[in-house]
């Protein structure tokens, strides 16, 4: 079974990427802002008082986003967690230590700072897309019984 090819929606794909690039596009001219995910979420909590509504708002939205799609579709989006709990939140905690390392996360290095032409968005994705194709090349093997 390929599962890359089972997957494949250029359409709803498209759509997605549209909608992504809208909602960084409307941040940016609005509200003078990166849409970093990690930025967003870490300013939502530690931010000061008067910048935090719009972070809950974007956030909310990340959150009601698939209960929308659940309520116009019908059914649920095609979404499965077949890792150990233990490594999923072990990745989680060090994916958002890197986001802060980085100084930035997919969203803002890949989506807003390579639309950009940012040099140091195009280093940042350069290096966290070879360290995780390392990481799961190195440790999907050891890992194989605790999947």
């Amino acid at each position: 079974m390929n599962l890359a090819l089972e997957s494949f929606t250029p359409l709803s794909a498209t759509i997605g990427g549209v909608m992504i690039g809208l909602a960084a596009v409307l941040l940016m001219a609005c509200n003078g802002r990166i849409a970093g995910i990690s930025g967003i979420f870490s300013g939502m909590l530690f931010g000061a008082h008067s910048d935090r509504l719009w972070r809950w708002m974007f956030v909310a939205g990340l959150v009601i986003g698939p209960i929308l799609y659940m309520a116009i579709s019908g059914r649920e989006p095609a979404f499965e967690i077949t890792g150990n709990w233990l490594l999923i939140v072990s990745g989680g905690l060090l994916v958002g230590f890197g986001a802060r390392l980085g100084s930035g996360c997919t969203s803002g290095h890949g989506v807003c700072g390579l639309a950009r032409f940012s040099v140091r968005s195009m280093i940042a994705v350069v290096t966290f897309m070879a360290a995780g194709m390392a990481t799961v090349a190195l440790l999907k093997p050891l890992a194989g019984g605790l999947t």
